[in-house]
């Protein structure tokens, strides 16, 4: 009799864990939060797709920052180019944020330069001519950095977020030219990263992406 009370009462116990479990999904599927802070998994690979055209992450007035001021990245903010989670990745990351505010957050400076080239094919509602600030993470600091002064590292030894060729960003020509001297590479300005060196990237990458 014991024993029969103490199955029952594990069949009880596992019928309460997966009521609970339902209970989850049905609410986030209904649009209610987990009570639970989301965490990416720790080993950042794309498990499911990211939809093929991204939602901006709206502009919050009770930030504290200008509307177009380089923000932090939310920890479920998810790259509008390739799915991954940007703020896993703090000296690679990039922002793009629009006249109204809205933001998107890529892994990488090359998902940057990606989206700018074709961002009808991840934002139905953006234009690059929409941009109001575009900002690259200091590979060294981790600071943010306008993109259009910032000096990119290229054919460097250092392999980006999605495992291949990338472009480390810094400050200025010296904190380029000391990386270039331990890592290899050359350094270009942001008018000098034109489609067929974005193209490039993006083909390298897609040969080493394994996710």
């Amino acid at each position: 009799m014991i024993m029969v009370d103490r199955r029952r009462r594990a069949l009880l116990a596992g019928g309460a864990v997966l009521a609970a479990g339902l209970a989850g999904v049905l609410l986030w599927q209904h649009g209610a939060r987990p009570t639970v802070a989301f965490e990416p998994p720790a080993e950042d690979i794309c498990i499911v797709p990211p939809a093929r055209v991204a939602a901006p992450h709206p502009y919050d007035p009770a930030s504290g920052l200008a509307i177009h001021d380089a923000r932090p990245i939310p920890v479920d903010a998810r790259c509008a180019v390739c799915g991954m989670y940007p703020a896993r990745f703090p000296r690679w990351a990039a922002q793009i944020i629009f006249e109204d505010g809205a933001a998107h957050f890529f892994d990488s400076p090359v998902d940057l330069f990606l989206f700018l080239a074709e961002p009808a094919r991840f934002d139905a509602t953006h234009r690059a001519d929409d941009a109001a600030a575009l900002y690259v993470a200091d590979f060294r600091s981790g600071r943010w950095l306008d993109a259009h002064e910032a000096v990119f590292v290229i054919d460097s030894r250092i392999l980006g977020p999605m495992r291949g060729p990338d472009l480390p960003a810094f400050a200025d020509v010296a904190a380029a030219e000391s990386f270039i001297a331990e890592q290899g590479g050359r350094s270009l300005r942001f008018g000098d990263i034109e489609p067929a060196t974005v193209a490039g990237l993006r083909d390298a990458n897609h040969r080493h992406h394994t996710h």
